[in-house]
């Protein structure tokens, strides 16, 4: 009795391109630029204590000022600390201390925006007159004025941001949930019985997240502008910290001596880092309109 094979078809392998492609749809080319950049800051940031060659903070005056070499891929300062290894270490700063004003401001600024589009009236009017009053105020004058209170550090800097940055996200999210509110999900689950709160966390936030993760990676990136400006003016990180704002700082001095490399590469790494973040942020947020 003969035997049949029977061939089963083979289902194809999808190949890297067509895994890439979603990914190429929402982001484009620059968006997934920008996020490979963020990702390799964020390996490096986190893997810093073994990445990095030298002690960021360890002196060494007898290399002081040493140009790139072997030894020192970005030379040294001028008390001859690695320039590499302070860049390294400044990214923790930078990505923790913007991070942590972008979190306090989304979570606060939402839960404001929520409240008052749900419960209207009276209650959405004063937290409208608020908000316009917080936005005559710039948010790095919060800062300055946590820092007086708090002393210099990042923890002023980040509260007072964070204070700062709270009635944009608001804002956003209020006009949205605002439109959100009419809708007649909204209506259907209100009538089945749920709460406010329930309608709110289970049905009106999941269908604001694009649109509130897209403001908070756009915001990242002014408070990391921010945050570099208060280095630099000796507010935030202080010295010997390593902080890209402050070794801005003291790389001005050093380019007043002919030495412009620690200026120079603090500045690069801070403005390509806004830059994929602000990329990243506006592809994000043409997604979220195109899906409003």
């Amino acid at each position: 009795m003969a035997v049949e094979t029977v061939t089963l078809p083979m289902t194809p392998t999808p190949s890297r391109a067509s895994r890439l492609r979603p990914a190429v749809r929402v982001l484009g080319v620059p968006g997934l630029l920008a996020t490979g950049f963020l990702a390799v800051i964020v390996v490096v940031a986190a893997a810093a204590p073994w990445l990095a060659p030298y002690d960021p903070n360890l002196p060494r005056p007898l290399e002081a000022y040493a140009g790139p070499s072997g030894a020192h891929p970005l030379g040294t300062d001028a008390l001859g600390r690695d320039l590499l290894s302070r860049l390294m270490y400044g990214a923790r700063v930078a990505l923790a201390a913007s991070a942590s004003i972008i979190v306090i401001s989304t979570v606060v600024g939402t839960a404001v925006a929520l409240v008052s589009a749900w419960v209207g009236g009276f209650v959405d009017a004063f937290v409208s007159r608020v908000l316009d009053i917080l936005f005559a105020v710039p948010g790095i004058v919060f800062a300055l004025a946590a820092v007086s209170v708090m002393g210099p550090g990042p923890k002023g800097v980040v509260a007072g941001l964070a204070v700062g940055y709270t009635p944009y996200v608001a804002r956003v999210v209020r006009g949205a949930a605002m439109r959100e509110v009419r809708m007649d999900y909204i209506a259907a689950a209100w009538v089945q019985g749920r709460s406010g709160t329930a309608v709110c966390l289970r049905h009106l936030l999941p269908n604001l997240k694009s649109l509130i993760i897209a403001q908070a990676v756009s915001s990242l990136g002014f408070a990391l502008i921010d945050l570099s400006a208060l280095s630099f003016l000796g507010l935030g990180v202080q010295p010997p910290g390593s902080d890209w704002g402050l070794t801005m700082r003291a790389g001005l001095d050093s380019a007043l001596r002919g030495h412009a490399g620690e200026a120079l590469s603090a500045g690069l790494c801070i403005a390509l880092l806004v830059a994929s973040v602000i990329v990243l942020g506006d592809r994000l947020s043409q997604r979220a309109e195109e899906r409003a």
